[in-house]
């Protein structure tokens, strides 16, 4: 029986992560529980940081950035030694089941736990939108819509000054974010870690828009695909056009949650607060074709959605 929850995040930030600590601790209450917040993740939890968390705990958090229960990465805890420990840790505090919040790393960190009889449910929150078991993760949005905004501002001296703009965005294995923000700002091509960039292929498009008199192009390359130095000093070498790079970097993580994220924020957390009380736990909560389900972690595994090929294809198509 389940009476005490505890919940963490773990990972890289994502806007998002403090609407489902919202979520969680008072839709737990409103079933009954009483909720643990572990400060720090993974690392928190063995050095058994916790404390208490109410309903005013929450309160004001759902649209801020970043996460009240701050996170970390812990490479302490893949030994096996180390995961024991923090099972029994969170039995000697009578917590029952545990909700981690955070990306493919968290999950496998929480499977560990699982392992050794603990009760846990995992929440996608990541921005780059790859983890298993989903097709969507809390923060992805929220990162597309930020891109989109600076990709904007980006275009105004884009078209004053005929040039190429640049733009590296996060995605080291994956390229949602950027076919999505690509899609989105009319972007001319974009570079993704699931196709092999063609640095000469890109070029001859260019100079052909160019030609076709486009006065501007918007490159965004995803940081998984290729370096956005390395694209900007191509294009010097090899054409008459007037490349510049911006790197947005941490800019994706931070800001209040769109309200879709906000929103599924709150779906996933009553689904994973139910979820632990009927019984069903050691799982991932996921969208999967528009309805939030819990999958079991082995099963999840087997569920990997890559990116969308027509919409990849559509972006060079409609771009010029």
């Amino acid at each position: 029986m389940i009476n005490k929850i505890g919940v963490l995040t773990s990972g890289g930030d994502a806007p998002g992560m403090n609407a489902a600590i919202r979520g969680v601790t008072r839709y737990a209450i409103q079933r009954g529980l009483t909720v643990e917040g572990i400060i720090r993740g993974y690392e928190g939890l063995l050095r058994h940081e916790t404390r208490p968390l109410g309903r005013r705990d929450v309160g004001a958090i759902i649209h801020h950035g970043g996460t009240v229960l701050r996170t970390a990465r812990c490479l302490e805890f893949k030994e096996k030694e180390t995961q024991q420990k923090a099972a029994e840790y969170l039995r000697e505090q009578e917590i029952d089941a545990l909700v981690v919040i955070g990306g493919d790393g968290s999950m496998r960190g929480a499977e560990a736990l699982s392992g050794f009889g603990f009760p846990t449910i995992t929440i996608p929150g990541t921005i780059d939108n790859d983890m298993v078991g989903t097709q969507y993760t809390l923060g992805f949005d929220t990162a597309v819509n930020t891109v989109l905004e600076s990709v904007n501002k980006i275009r105004d001296t884009a078209f004053s000054h005929d040039r190429v703009a640049v733009i590296e965005v996060m995605g080291r294995e994956a390229g949602f974010i950027a076919i999505s923000a690509g899609m989105a700002s009319g972007a001319e091509a974009v570079l993704v870690p699931e196709h092999k960039v063609d640095l000469a292929a890109l070029c001859q498009h260019l100079e052909e828009s160019h030609r076709m008199k486009k006065l501007s192009s918007i490159v965004i390359v995803a940081e998984g695909a290729a370096k956005g130095s390395d694209v900007v000093d191509y294009i010097k070498e090899h054409t008459y056009l007037s490349p510049n790079l911006t790197v947005l970097g941490y800019v994706q993580r931070g800001g209040a949650p769109s309200a879709y994220d906000a929103i599924m924020a709150g779906r996933f957390a009553q689904k994973a607060v139910d979820s632990l009380l009927d019984g069903t736990h050691n799982c991932v909560i996921g969208l999967i074709d528009n309805k939030v389900v819990a999958t079991p972690y082995a099963e999840a595994a087997k569920l990997r959605y890559p990116i969308d090929e027509n919409l990849f294809e559509l972006v060079h198509l409609l771009g010029r």
